[in-house]
């Protein structure tokens, strides 16, 4: 029987990691000379920096099916060559394949303002620059409101989403401002989501509308989601948009920032006549091939037992992909050097997965757990990394009931400088599911989520027009290649095999039943 669920929080791993304090103190004098040489080479001697400069700056936005995302797979391929560390891509499956061109959006009427605006994912490009007036979706009364109004858009930009009233980060807002004033501002932030939405309903929804807008000749479709502050709890931040995916590849979608939007929709609310000019370029390359890069250290002693890295390589197009998921990618990338430099024959096969397509679904983590069943069945231990602002804070156990025995283990043999900051949180109660370690957990093979501070990630670069290089702080960048080099170390060396056994998880608020354990879902591999 499982055993039942508990959440347990070794901060700082007790008196455990006290005593491999006084031991390691900063890395130095410890008892075991790989970890030792590991500081040395993770913290004194690391290479994130240039590298995240070529991935980020260089090469850039890395979307599903886009050439960034092909520049950066021979990137990878080569700089493990120069690491002399074996390394291949694996086909998964094929997707549409997509490159943004340069976007740019106008205010023409009632005054010239060149306005913040980036295409939506697999958007429709325009044929050079596009005018059109801009509209806001009126308030129906009958059906036959609809059917009058919608031809009307023809030739015009929709305006598909609610604008907000303040584009302020919340908690700015509560620490200046009167209650009063709080109160009020979501009062009708609150009416005009309702009111909004109301003239949505009958068009389908924001999105499915864009069906009807399109069959209309309408020009194209503008939106704004600002951070977090759409259909979520979580407080949205300053200059700070989402950008999603385009509605219908066929007509023209863009995002346009929380400021101008709101400027869109008031002028255009008031009849006073807004017009701009649309310019997208995009470039459709059709269905193209789509590949995961798998780094390997190969065992000397029990090569058909792994320990896996894991960490996606595509990443949203609206900026650089830094922390969703350069990070992770930059930190498997970095360990591999120092397990390479400092553990050349490990204990058990040690593999780097850089996963494509995760950004649609999961798809390319999925696509190797079904192509390559020995890995699931031989897996030790997979660590993945999936949210790079700051240092990892905690391990999350995703369920398994007695891996937290070893992963303490393992924790207590890492400088205390690393250690003192991670919590484990065993066996865990499956908080976060979407990301690549879902792949593996669901086939009951432990994976294991290395978690950094989560709210402001969400908030500021979570698939956002911020996702930037400077958002990296490369301290913790260090920081966490050195940790997941020390785990990986610990996890090839353990004499055990860290059990499957399943703890209860936590009951569904629903029904007030203990949740079920997840299912595998076969990927996606072409569109």
């Amino acid at each position: 029987m499982p055993r039942r669920f508990t959440s347990v929080l070794v901060l700082g791993l007790g008196f455990s990691l006290a005593q491999s304090a006084t031991l390691h103190g900063q890395g130095s004098g410890s008892p075991d000379g790989v970890i030792q040489q590991m500081w040395v080479e993770g913290m004194e001697r690391s290479q994130v920096e240039p590298l995240a400069q070529v991935l980020l700056d260089s090469i850039g936005p890395r979307s599903a099916g886009s050439s960034g995302l092909e520049a950066a797979t021979a990137w990878l391929l080569q700089h493990y060559a120069d690491l002399g560390i074996p390394a291949r891509k694996e086909q998964f499956g094929t997707w549409t394949g997509w490159d943004p061109g340069i976007t740019h959006v106008d205010l023409l009427t009632p005054h010239v303002r060149t306005l913040e605006a980036y295409p939506m994912g697999w958007t429709y490009g325009t044929d050079g620059p596009v005018e059109g007036d801009v509209v806001v979706i009126p308030e129906f009364v009958t059906p036959e409101d609809i059917e009058a109004w919608v031809p009307t858009v023809r030739g015009k930009f929709v305006l598909g989403f609610p604008p907000e009233v303040m584009c302020r980060a919340p908690h700015e807002l509560a620490a200046n401002a009167t209650e009063a004033t709080v109160a009020r501002i979501d009062s009708l932030r609150s009416a005009m989501w309702t009111s909004y939405l109301g003239r949505l309903r009958p068009l389908g929804g924001p999105f499915a509308a864009a069906a009807r807008f399109e069959a209309a000749g309408a020009a194209g479709v503008i939106y704004s989601m600002w951070s977090m502050g759409h259909f979520s709890q979580r407080a949205p931040g300053w200059g700070v948009n989402q950008i999603l995916n385009a509605p219908s590849d066929s007509l023209v979608a863009v995002d346009v920032s929380c400021e101008h939007y709101g400027m869109l929709f008031r002028l255009a609310s008031n009849d006073q006549g807004p017009r701009i000019r649309v310019h997208v370029e995009t470039s459709d390359r059709g269905l193209v091939p789509q590949f995961n890069v798998i780094a390997q250290l190969t065992g000397t002693e029990l090569p058909h037992e792994y320990v896996v890295l894991s960490a996606h390589l595509d990443a949203g197009h609206a900026a650089q992909g830094a922390t969703d998921n350069g990070t992770g990618t930059l930190m498997l990338l970095e360990a591999m050097r120092i397990l390479r430099a400092t553990y050349p024959e490990p204990r058990r096969t040690i593999i780097a997965g850089h996963w494509g397509s995760e950004e649609v679904g999961l798809i390319g983590s999925a696509a190797f757990r079904e192509d390559h069943p020995e890995v699931v069945a031989g897996l030790q231990a997979l660590f993945n990394q999936d949210n790079g602002t700051w240092r990892i804070e905690k391990i999350e156990g995703q369920g398994f009931a007695r891996a937290g025995d070893h992963v303490t283990r393992w924790m207590a043999q890492v400088p205390d400088a690393i250690a003192r900051h991670v919590t484990l949180d065993f066996p865990g109660p499956q908080e976060n599911s979407g990301s690549d370690h879902s792949s593996f957990v669901c086939a009951g093979a432990p994976a294991f989520r290395l978690q950094s501070p989560y709210d402001e990630y969400r908030q500021y670069t979570w698939h956002t027009n911020r996702d930037t290089y400077d958002k990296i702080v490369f301290d913790d960048l260090k920081n966490n290649a050195t940790l997941a080099a020390m785990l990986v170390y610990q996890a090839s060396e353990d004499p055990e095999r860290v059990p499957r056994e399943k703890a209860a998880l936590p009951a569904d608020p629903r029904t007030g039943q203990p949740r079920p354990w997840p299912t595998c879902q076969p990927p996606l591999r072409s569109p």
